[in-house]
Parts: structure tokens; C-alpha cells; sequence
């Protein structure tokens, strides 16, 4: 515990604050992505996630609040590559206040060590081109920018 932060596997109790999280992390982004759909939706199974043996989230509370979040999942890697599977990092959420005090990067640490463990030798993760906040945290920790999804619409 650092600064009164512990980060710690979620479980099934933290399952409500997780999804509150969640649609907070999708208001952000609906700003990058007009294509997301209106009203509530959802990203990810997070009852799978947290149950699941391929995947790990973590959750930092600071006394019994959880302030972030983050996952990690196995999945497997294109036939082409030298590798059968990779970890995929998504959800990476903090808490507006808390923000700026590196515990998104203590998750991603936890995240790797548990990548790690699984003895897969690369780890993933999408951000919005447009996110130069959430990129430039990646960076900070060691991600590299690796390719540009590029798309058109009609109406874009």
C-alpha cells in the first residue's frame, strides 16, 4: 500500500461500482466514436471477467473505496505472428480525483506481473487516436504507438 493505495483481483462484491465505471468509461469515449450506439450499453462482461481463469481485473481502493480499474485478458494472436496468444489490457478506469497520481500505472503493473505469469510475451490495448491524455499515459509506462486502425463513413 502506497499513499494509502491498494490494489488487489476484484470480485464479485465490487461488481456494481465496477459497472457504475463502466458507463463511465464509455461517456468518455463517446466523444472519439460517433458510431457508439445511444443509451446504455455495454462493453464487457464483467461477471465473466472477474470468474474467469484467462482474464484478471483489478481493482485500487483507497480505505474501502475503489477508485480504479483495469483487466487483463488472454487472447489469441493473429495465425501470422510468432506467438500463439498475448494479454489484452481494456477498462483502465480512475476515478475523476484521483486521477494524475500514477494508480492507473500501479494497475498496469499488476496487469503485466499477471500477463507475465501466464508466460505470454506481449501485451495489447486500444486508445482512441484522439486520447492524447490516455496515450501519453500508455507511453509513460511503457506502451508504443503500433497501428493506426484507420476507417471512413459517408457521413464523417
Amino acid at each position: 500500500m502506497e499513499n494509502g493505495v491498494t490494489i488487489r483481483e476484484a470480485d464479485i462484491h465490487d461488481l456494481q461500482t465496477l459497472l457504475k465505471f463502466e458507463q463511465e468509461v464509455i461517456l468518455a469515449e463517446r466523444p472519439f466514436d460517433p458510431t457508439i450506439r445511444q443509451g446504455e450499453i455495454s462493453y464487457y462482461d464483467l461477471r465473466e471477467l472477474i470468474t474467469s481463469k484467462d482474464a484478471q481485473v483489478f481493482v485500487a481502493c483507497i480505505g474501502k473505496r475503489l477508485v480504479a480499474s483495469g483487466y487483463a485478458v488472454i487472447k489469441e494472436a493473429r495465425h501470422y505472428l510468432d506467438h500463439t496468444h498475448y494479454g489484452y489490457l481494456g477498462f483502465m478506469y480512475t476515478v475523476p480525483e484521483y486521477r494524475g497520481q500514477g494508480i492507473n500505472a500501479k494497475i498496469i503493473e499488476e496487469l503485466k506481473t499477471w500477463v507475465w505469469s501466464k508466460n505470454l510475451k506481449e501485451i495489447r490495448l486500444t486508445v482512441y487516436d484522439d486520447n492524447e491524455p490516455a496515450l501519453k499515459a500508455y507511453e509513460k509506462v511503457g506502451f508504443k504507438r503500433h497501428i493506426i486502425e484507420m476507417r471512413f463513413t459517408p457521413d464523417a
